[in-house]
């Protein structure tokens, strides 16, 4: 029988944020770069379901890639949320580490300016046919942003320039910016298109109406991943249940993203809204056919295969690396099972 000083100390640990039968909350390190790819994660942290599962989840922040890896690979975190490209690239050089659960395929769009938009709908939407309109009729290329060399949104734009829409390269200019530089860069015209990833994808058109999205990324290269979850070795080696904790509390979250993008919103909005951007907005950018919220490894893995192999087409490195041990089917297939019993 539980005693009354019993029952106080498991309140007070309630109260304190200790979730039901764990004996305190486990810290789990998570890095992650803000894209709505990742908005499980904000779902996740916000809800206070990892708290009650008894996960204390110290989120950190990179606006890059490499910053991202860099800090993953020195063990200052338990878990990644990024671009599988950058983890299997760096797992090919001797990071620890594999992605447990897929997060989004997708995540971004192509927008056209006043002047593209109006030579993609009177040319049937023919990327080669547009940009060559579109040069006849301003005497110079389409300039077009998009993110730095490497980044998923840049790679499905040559994709979808140059292997779907067989575009002529004399027909446009590519300039490599940040993510926020590219939406400022379409809301002042200083360039005629470029690769949004959402929520501004859809923030931009609902801004300026004479801008429009032409193509999403799903369709400019078909299935192509855009966030996973890595852990990395330390983790799977020493805790490998709290990485099956954490990645059943991820499935649940990608559902409720999925499934219920309006209650979702708040907490993706807190996370990416930096206070500029509408609930509303983010509801419908979680709808968007340019994302679409995955969990099974095994759904990206042809894709991201493929994705690599064009990476090495575009130089971004020298060779594919190995899809060998980076996707663990076995630990996301246990974690999401953990889910469904909980």
């Amino acid at each position: 029988m539980i005693d009354r000083r019993t029952l106080l100390a498991l309140a007070a640990g309630t109260m304190a944020g200790i979730g039901p039968g764990f004996a305190q909350n486990t810290p789990l390190r998570i890095g992650y770069v803000p894209v709505i790819g990742a908005s499980a994660l904000f779902v996740l942290a916000g809800d206070g379901s990892a708290r009650e599962a008894g996960l204390d989840l110290k989120l950190s922040k990179f606006d890059s890639g490499p910053n991202a890896i860099q800090a993953f690979a020195s063990g200052t975190l338990d878990i990644l949320v990024i671009g599988v490209a950058p983890v299997a690239v760096a797992r090919a050089r001797g990071l620890e580490a594999s992605v447990i659960a897929a997060a989004a395929v997708g995540g971004s769009a192509f927008v056209a300016g006043p002047a593209l938009a109006k030579a993609f709908a009177e040319n049937g939407n023919d990327p080669a046919k547009a940009f060559a309109a579109f040069r006849a009729a301003t005497g110079r290329k389409a300039k077009l942003g998009t993110l730095p060399p490497g980044g998923v949104p840049t790679v499905a734009l040559h994709h979808w320039l140059w292997k779907v829409g067989k575009v002529d390269r004399a027909d446009i200019e590519i300039a490599n910016m940040g993510i926020e530089v590219v939406q400022q860069a379409m809301l002042t015209g200083a360039i005629d298109g470029g690769t949004l990833l959402e929520p501004s994808a859809t923030l931009v058109p609902e801004r300026d109406p004479r801008i429009r999205r032409i193509v999403n990324a799903p369709d400019m290269f078909p299935n192509i991943p855009g966030v996973v979850v890595a852990a990395s070795g330390s983790l799977l080696k020493s805790r490998s249940d709290v990485a099956e904790r954490f990645v059943g509390l991820f499935h649940r979250a990608t559902e409720q993203v999925r499934d219920e993008p309006a209650k979702a919103a708040p907490h993706v909005l807190a996370a990416l809204g930096g206070g500029l951007v509408a609930e509303a907005t983010i509801a419908r950018a979680l709808a968007s056919p340019a994302v679409s919220f995955v969990n099974d490894p095994a759904s990206i893995r042809k894709a991201t295969e493929e994705l690599l192999a064009y990476q090495v087409e575009l130089g971004d490195f020298p060779q594919a690396p190995s899809l060998d041990g980076l996707f663990d089917q076995a630990l996301y297939a246990r974690g999401v099972k953990t889910a469904a019993t909980r």
